[in-house]
């Protein structure tokens, strides 16, 4: 056995680097075919894009739901569970608070002025429909409990499918063993199985849907420009997620003693899904197979941990409502002490564990924040049409997260785990 993987590691290595090839290929393709803004090629790509995100989608519920639930139903009864739970949710709030932290430092070093006064009597009434007014972080959380089993799938809400999908497998692994028992096990695996071809199949013809989405971002990134105070709160974001993904993730790989670079290398795959779909829950199912394909994470790791970092692994999340919240705080002229950023570091973090991974959560999940604040909510619609590329550095992050998250859990529970069959 061990000959046999000695001898398809070679394999594995020029498989991963042809596969990384030609994403980069389609990628470039993508950001050229984008510059020249063909109308008819446009329109073409919007197709194509939206075919893959759906696809995304529609695949992201059951991973989720299947991967928790058959992971659970044979780990619950062991000590591995805790273990591996226990360092999932240390290691999640250690990063996550550190990109929180990133993000103040950074706002206090670059200091976003305030918007015109003009400008944001313009739009302080206008901004924001009266539904997301009208939300509060109370409904969020209640949101999250399901009235019945269906919900949660018909609506997409990650969360609580993960609730769900933990209560479910749980009660397997504790229900007394029997043959129908050991039968529906059965057939969830079998389903898992299924769904991991099809996942298979899609990542083949995914230089297709990287062409169409790089087309998409090229040809949006030219139409706009980032100017003055917007400017600087842009980049404040987009360097405190750069500095978290090529500085401080890494860094917490280093400790560990194991390689970034080759980590990076291998999940860039899932990184590049993240970038284009902007929904961490969407990539899910590409983040699960490159993990446990390209970097050999044991099935009983990567099957518990990614579909619950997912959700809870937010670290583009918590720089995101930390920095805007001090934004539209300080446009508003609420007074912004000491006290008031250190609290807020706090709430960032735990509001950013309760957001769902879905394209524009971070977004919503702030506006319901500053809603109930009584703060000036139409900032965020000045924010709003450079949100889109805000998401995707952000989603980058949160995924390159769940993975460092997982790769580091794996290293440390893996002399008390089975060897992937």
């Amino acid at each position: 056995m061990e000959n046999k993987d000695i001898l398809n590691k070679p394999k594995q290595k020029s498989r991963s680097q042809s596969q990384f090839l030609i994403w980069t290929i389609a990628l470039i393709l993508g950001v050229v075919l984008g510059y020249f803004n063909i109308e008819v090629l446009n329109k073409i790509f919007d197709v194509i894009a939206t075919i893959f995100i759906r696809a995304f989608q529609f695949i992201a519920v059951p991973t989720i739901a299947l991967a928790i639930i058959t992971t659970l139903s044979s780990l619950g009864t062991q000590k591995n569970t805790k273990k591996i739970f226990t360092h999932t949710v240390t290691y999640t709030l250690l990063t996550t608070f550190v990109a929180s932290l990133v993000g103040l430092v950074l706002y206090l070093i670059i200091s976003p002025g305030n918007i015109p006064v003009e400008i944001l009597n313009s739009t302080t009434d206008t901004s924001s429909p009266d539904s997301i007014k009208s939300l509060s972080y109370s409904d969020h959380i209640l949101s999250l409990v399901p009235t019945n089993i269906i919900q949660p799938f018909l609506s997409g809400n990650v969360l609580s499918i993960i609730l769900v999908s933990v209560a479910i497998g749980l009660a397997i692994s504790f229900s007394p063993k029997s043959e129908n028992k050991v039968t529906f096990v059965r057939f969830l695996n079998g389903l898992q199985e299924i769904l991991y071809t099809l996942i298979r199949a899609l990542i083949l013809v995914l230089p297709i849907g990287i062409v169409a989405f790089s087309a998409q971002f090229s040809s949006q990134l030219i139409k706009g420009s980032l100017i003055g105070v917007l400017g600087k709160y842009t980049l404040v974001i987009i360097a405190s997620n750069l500095l978290q993904i090529f500085v401080v993730l890494p860094l917490f790989l280093l400790i560990k003693k194991i390689n970034p670079i080759d980590v990076f290398r291998k999940m860039s795959s899932a990184l590049t899904v993240a970038f284009f779909t902007k929904s961490s829950a969407g990539t899910l199912p590409v983040t699960l197979t490159t993990a446990e394909k390209n970097l050999g994470i044991n099935t009983q790791v990567s099957r518990f941990v990614l579909p619950i970092c997912t959700t809870i692994n937010m670290n583009g999340c918590a720089t995101f409502i930390l920095v805007t919240s001090l934004f539209v705080m300080q446009n508003s002229g609420i007074e912004i002490s000491a006290l008031t950023m250190l609290s807020w570091i706090f709430i960032s973090v735990f509001t950013a564990i309760g957001n769902a991974g879905v394209p524009m959560g971070c977004y919503f999940l702030t506006l319901s924040l500053m809603s109930s604040m009584g703060a000036s909510v139409g900032i965020l619609g000045l924010i709003l049409p450079i949100y889109t590329v805000i998401d995707m550095v952000e989603t980058v992050e949160n995924v390159w997260s769940d993975s460092v998250v997982c790769t580091i859990t794996n290293k440390e529970v893996a002399g008390s785990l089975e060897k992937n069959i």
